[in-house]
């Protein structure tokens, strides 16, 4: 991992540490804990994928719990904004470090993007 990737990677987990414990981030990771059962389901029939920008996204032709995915994208989006603000970095830099490290933590069988936009099964 270049430098300056690194250094990025760094600042981001230490501003995710840092928000554990604000009462606005407790919100946020009550509400994701909560939805984690349905997502982990989605992935699991290739309903939704994880996408190259730290995002879900519903797979061709897919719909169903749309509103979860979104829900979930919505606080997804919340955390990067406030640990970009924190480690003085840009949304999406934050997305995409994220992006890599669910990609390399996914089940097997789950639909990962690739950095270059390919979706592959895990």
């Amino acid at each position: 991992m270049p430098m300056n990737t690194r250094a990025t990677f760094v600042l981001i987990l230490a501003a995710i540490t840092l928000l554990a414990g604000t009462a606005w981030s407790q919100d946020v990771k009550t509400r994701m804990k909560e939805r984690l059962p349905i997502i982990i389901a989605l992935k699991a029939r290739g309903v939704v994928g994880e996408n190259n920008q730290g995002y879900l996204e519903m797979l061709k032709g897919q719909s169903e719990n749309k509103e979860a995915v979104m829900a979930e994208n919505q606080d997804r989006k919340a955390v990067y904004e406030e640990i970009a603000q924190k480690t003085g970095t840009s949304m999406q830099v934050v997305g995409q470090r994220r992006a890599i490290q669910i990609a390399e933590k996914a089940a097997s069988g789950e639909w990962v993007q690739t950095p270059s936009g390919q979706w592959k099964k895990k």
